[in-house]
């Protein structure tokens, strides 16, 4: 029993019994070739056509059969990565080491291509795999056949292949049934499939709050006690899976479920505790999913610039009580907290440098001295800063209504603005309208929290 155990942390564990495929024909599923890229159809004619097994495979087929319109479409192949650049030449890339891919592109369309991996205990002498003494996988490039791909796929939804050949579906592990329980569900054991891959407990979350599925009871029993696994992962890659979280278009949703399942300190350690710092960061979550709604583009700082603000103002504080002056204590306080975040989650040097520039912005914008009223719409960081302060006084932060000031005052005729910067002048007050209330959101009630 005991070295059962500390086979399965090693990532020994033998393979699961295998499943039947269950076969779907063309005339009992949804999916048809008109909403497939054509640059996927091509991609996978040309391996069929040299010989090798092809399948369209993952979240696509998932999205697909929900009626929901793939961002991506991935390929899962027999052909070796090499035999997959043999047959695309210049128009393919292979990337990775720790999970070889190959990437076939087509303008600025790229189709991803991965070889059926296998388990780690199946390979041979010609073949990479290594996993840490903790049961992560570390290096990843073990083939196989179709059925050992399934198995070590995450979820049941999205172990589903689509075959070109005839336009059937194969069900690999009864993902068909956990669709229609609208549920999560990991193959395998769920302890070992995380000690594998900390980040599938992001996954989850991610999926549960963009497809609007619960995780099943025993897919979430272990993650708020593996939540620690997380603090050992790169932060780079957390960086990378943060963002996927946050503009999946439903990061309201995946906020409650990061606090849910106590994950959030983990992946955001200087994150926002305080309520006013929560309202913030939901508000903020709100206004991304808004925009990512009107198929606007989000910029990443800007969320960072909302979870930080909380311990910035009191690293800040703490500084100005020290002797500093305020300006240089800002500047200071921003630098020490994206530092410690970036520990965690590797925040890159331009979306650092935004989030310091909205900061520093805000006494400027609560202060405005009314000769730089102007220069100030001017700047490029205006509109980030402004938006900012406006989500700071809907949370319940005290600007002195100047939130509401520059929403008037850009609206304003030509008139009416000289009106606005002589009470200015005259220390006449901000001439503000109160913030404006936006209309909460149906949300999933709090006494009915996710498996």
């Amino acid at each position: 029993m005991i070295k059962r155990l500390i086979d399965r942390l090693r990532g020994k564990t033998p393979p699961p019994a295998r499943r039947e495929r269950i076969v779907i024909p063309r005339d009992q599923h949804p999916i048809s070739r008109k909403d497939i890229s054509s640059a996927a159809l091509k991609t996978l004619y040309r391996l069929r056509e040299r010989g090798h097994d092809a399948f369209l495979v993952g979240g696509c087929v998932r999205d697909l059969l929900l009626d929901m319109h793939p961002k991506d479409f991935d390929v899962a192949t027999s052909a070796t990565p090499e035999q997959v650049k043999q047959a695309f030449g210049g128009q393919c890339q292979l990337i990775g080491r720790r999970f070889r891919l190959a990437h076939v592109r087509y303008g600025r369309e790229i189709i991803e291509v991965a070889t059926f991996r296998a388990h780690h205990a199946q390979a041979d002498s010609d073949q990479h795999a290594h996993t840490s003494h903790t049961g992560v996988i570390l290096r990843d490039n073990v083939w196989g056949s179709i059925e050992e791909d399934a198995e070590r796929r995450d979820f049941t939804v999205n172990a589903l292949y689509y075959n070109i050949d005839d336009f059937s579906l194969w069900d690999m592990a009864n993902g068909m049934e956990d669709i229609r329980k609208r549920q999560l569900r990991l193959i395998g054991d769920p302890e070992t499939r995380y000690r594998e891959d900390p980040v599938r407990m992001l996954r989850a979350i991610r999926f549960a709050a963009k497809l609007d599925f619960d995780i099943e009871a025993s897919t979430a029993a272990p993650i708020r006690r593996l939540g620690g696994l997380l603090d050992h992962i790169s932060s780079h890659r957390l960086f990378d899976e943060s963002q996927k979280l946050l503009t999946s278009g439903h990061a309201e949703r995946v906020l409650e479920l990061l606090h849910h399942y106590d994950l959030f300190r983990h992946v955001f350690p200087e994150g926002a505790s305080s309520e006013e710092g929560k309202r913030l960061l939901a508000l903020t979550a709100e206004s991304t999913d808004d925009r990512i709604e009107a198929g606007k583009s989000v910029n990443p700082a800007f969320f960072f610039a909302a979870l930080l603000w909380q311990r910035m103002q009191e690293e800040h504080a703490d500084l100005v009580t020290e002797g500093m002056p305020t300006m240089p204590a800002l500047q200071q306080a921003g630098q020490r907290v994206i530092s410690r975040q970036g520990e965690r989650t590797a925040i890159p040097r331009f979306t650092a440098q935004t989030v310091r520039d909205i900061w520093e912005m805000q006494p400027r914008l609560e202060q405005p001295r009314p000769r730089q009223v102007e220069a100030l719409l001017q700047q490029q960081r205006f509109r980030a800063a402004y938006d900012f302060l406006v989500l700071r006084e809907e949370a319940g932060e005290e600007t002195g209504g100047l939130g509401a000031w520059w929403t008037r005052y850009q609206d304003a005729d030509p008139g009416l603005r000289a009106e606005m910067l002589r009470a200015l002048e005259k220390g006449g007050g901000s001439g503000a309208r109160p913030p404006r209330k936006r209309s909460p959101r149906k949300r999933r009630p709090a006494s009915s929290p996710p498996a």
